[in-house]
């Protein structure tokens, strides 16, 4: 594990670009700064790393995960750790075991650029895997304090295609209707346009029976009605 991180940390300080790193965080409004390693270069680095540095079990993904994440000093670093958690080899050991890392990663990470990855790509198949226990959870999490843990119960569908749960979809939804928040209302536009590209009667009667949409919610949603 340690042999993993230790490796992230120096690939990244050799591939950083001074110049590009606070042009990105300047569009990222991070307060974490950037090495300034763009996304496809990252992407081959991860690779690299993740095959030479190999994980012998969950436990091992979950400490390099967070260390990666928890000490992180320029933003590369969380996303490696994002990274790490999809690495295919580690496919098997995708439980909702790993959901409580997931909800710091999205509660700390507090940014769309982090939680739309994670409520996508690593939330939305757990759900999928493991709806008794997921479906619960998005629909706690949609009338959550937390504006991430609401945007990720309302997004985490985005990738299902046919295999929205049109109910779980409507809860959160609903849950979260009047609420003034851009995050909110881009991403209730955005699962519903996602899934109008399935059944966009569905999308076209849920807007005509819920007037309480918000015009930007509305507009997203039927882009493709």
């Amino acid at each position: 594990m340690r042999s993993l991180v230790d490796a992230v940390r120096a690939e990244l300080a050799r591939a950083a670009d001074p110049v590009k790193a606070p042009e990105m965080q300047r569009y990222m409004k991070s307060d974490m700064p950037f090495r300034g390693v763009p996304k496809p270069e990252r992407a081959v680095l991860a690779k690299k790393l993740f095959a030479e540095h190999e994980l012998s079990d969950v436990d091992e993904l979950r400490a390099a995960t967070l260390e990666l994440w928890r000490n992180a000093e320029y933003r590369e670093e969380r996303y490696i750790a994002i990274d790490l958690t999809g690495y295919r080899r580690y496919a098997p050991w995708q439980t909702t075991d790993l959901m409580p890392m997931y909800d710091e990663m999205i509660v700390t990470g507090a940014w769309w650029d982090y939680v739309d990855e994670i409520a996508i790509r690593r939330v939305g198949p757990l759900l999928l895997a493991e709806p008794e226990v997921m479906t619960a959870m998005m629909r706690e999490w949609a009338a959550d304090a937390d504006l991430w843990r609401r945007r990720t119960s309302i997004i985490c569908q985005v990738g299902a295609k046919a295999d929205v749960d049109t109910d779980l979809l409507t809860d959160t939804i609903e849950a979260n209707i009047h609420d003034k928040d851009f995050f909110l209302r881009k991403g209730i536009g955005w699962a519903l346009r996602q899934y109008s590209k399935v059944d966009p009667g569905w999308v076209r009667a849920f807007a005509g029976t819920h007037p309480a949409l918000s015009p930007l919610s509305r507009k997203e949603a039927m882009k493709y009605v």
